[in-house]
């Protein structure tokens, strides 16, 4: 059977399909050949797998950060980080690197995230004298903390399958995120020697650039201040991103028209749907592991009789990286999760942490040789050759690494402001 199951999905993969087509093509054959049930039960799966409410903030969040991506949110984030401390000895790095943590925690989407900061800002670096790969890999990794503070859609899917709190998720993302922020910013501040750093601002300069700023700022704290405080939950925080993202870039900054909604509505529905549909075969596929009782056929085999937390933790991590290398995170989420799931219960580990982790292991993936989805983006934005693009990315991938190492050891990196907020 699971030679079927997994022979099945792989075959298409290669043979080119969509990764929706091998997932449905694969659950559908299992149950068709080795359940006595009705197939029909399949079909079930695939519409409740998009039925749970919390999965409603995906779309809001994604037409929040459109919003955002059309207007002004972005310069003005830029500038004011730019004239903080950009003139310092690596400035345009930790500049770089600080903005795009904001506009992550801002927008949740690491693309745009690439785009939009990656896009006004690698010139910057190139001019200051940083080589193009090392530019390249730092707006692409960069960008990944966007996947750690909240909103992050994979934590979304993750709490879903996981069955974990969405919202303890999004507070535990901001240690784990503002450490990667600190980490990459000494790498680049290291890396800097003779390179020029930006023209320092006056102050009345940096203070105008903050006001600029300020209420790009608000972001953040609605959607993680409304969370922590109980005020919302996640969804309403989704909700209240979208309602807030326009009134700042319509009524505020003017830097969109009603005539752009439909364009970004239509954007917006393009990418939920891909999400949805991943999301609903995924569930068909995690459901026909789950029915055929595949995780006592693998867990065995990767953890041993009687694993040991760390060692669970240590195989979850490696697990999820090297798939996270090769296929989309969320079908990765959505597959590994109902396996790993029984052996996170039966040792006790706390599922908020194991989600952390996950998170940063598809956060990992985006930037990671052979199949990141930041190394196509950064492709086409920066018209790079794909060896260009990867060549600098391994310092970064390292220091992500061993913080997910910090966070098995050192849990409370993750959990310290959860437990703040009990």
């Amino acid at each position: 059977m699971l030679w079927v199951l997994m022979g099945t999905m792989i075959g298409l993969l290669i043979l080119g399909f969509p990764m929706m087509v091998p997932l449905g093509t694969a659950a559908f054959l299992t149950v068709f050949l080795f359940f006595p049930i009705d197939p029909a039960m399949l079909v079930q799966q695939i519409v409740g797998g998009v039925q749970p409410v919390s999965l409603t903030a995906v779309p809001l969040f994604i037409l929040a950060a459109d919003i955002m991506t059309s207007g002004q949110v972005a310069e003005r984030l830029l500038t004011f980080v730019v004239k903080l401390v950009g003139h310092k000895r690596g400035g345009i790095p930790i500049s770089t690197t600080i903005a795009c943590t904001l506009f992550g925690s801002v927008s949740g989407s690491t693309q745009a995230t690439v785009v939009a900061i990656g896009g006004p800002l690698r010139p910057l670096l190139l001019k200051a004298g940083y080589d193009a790969s090392f530019s390249t890999a730092l707006i692409i990794n960069a960008a990944v903390i966007a996947l750690l503070i909240p909103p992050s859609i994979y934590m979304i899917v993750y709490g879903v399958v996981g069955g974990a709190s969405i919202g303890d998720l999004f507070i535990a993302g901001v240690g784990p995120g503002i450490l990667i922020c600190v980490l990459f910013c000494i790498y680049g501040w290291f890396k800097s020697g003779k390179e020029h750093s930006a023209p320092e601002a006056s102050r009345s300069e940096k203070w105008l650039a903050f006001r600029r700023a300020i209420l790009s700022f608000s972001f953040p704290v609605i959607i993680f201040g409304g969370i922590y405080s109980g005020m919302f939950s996640p969804t309403e925080a989704a909700a209240v991103s979208v309602f807030y993202a326009f009134l700042v870039e319509y009524f505020i900054y003017r830097s969109i028209k009603l005539s752009d909604i439909p364009k970004i509505a239509l954007r917006t529905g393009t990418v939920t749907a891909i999400v949805f549909i991943l999301v609903a075969m995924g569930q068909a596929f995690s459901w026909t592991i789950s029915f055929g009782r595949i995780p006592n056929m693998i867990l065995p085999a990767l953890l041993g009789d009687a694993p040991s937390s760390v060692r669970i933790m240590f195989v979850l991590t490696i697990t999820y990286f090297l798939a996270c290398m090769f296929v989309d995170p969320i079908v990765v989420i959505m597959i590994l999760t109902p396996i790993f799931k029984p052996a996170i219960a039966a040792a006790g580990l706390d599922n908020i942490l194991c989600g952390i982790i996950v998170t940063l292991q598809a956060a990992i993936g985006s930037t990671t040789p052979p199949f990141g989805c930041n190394i196509f983006t950064a492709m086409a934005i920066f018209r790079q050759k794909y060896a260009d693009a990867i060549r600098g990315t391994f310092p970064f991938v390292a220091i992500m690494v061993a913080v997910s190492v910090l966070l098995i050891y050192c849990p409370k990196i993750a959990l310290f402001l959860l437990d703040l907020s009990r």
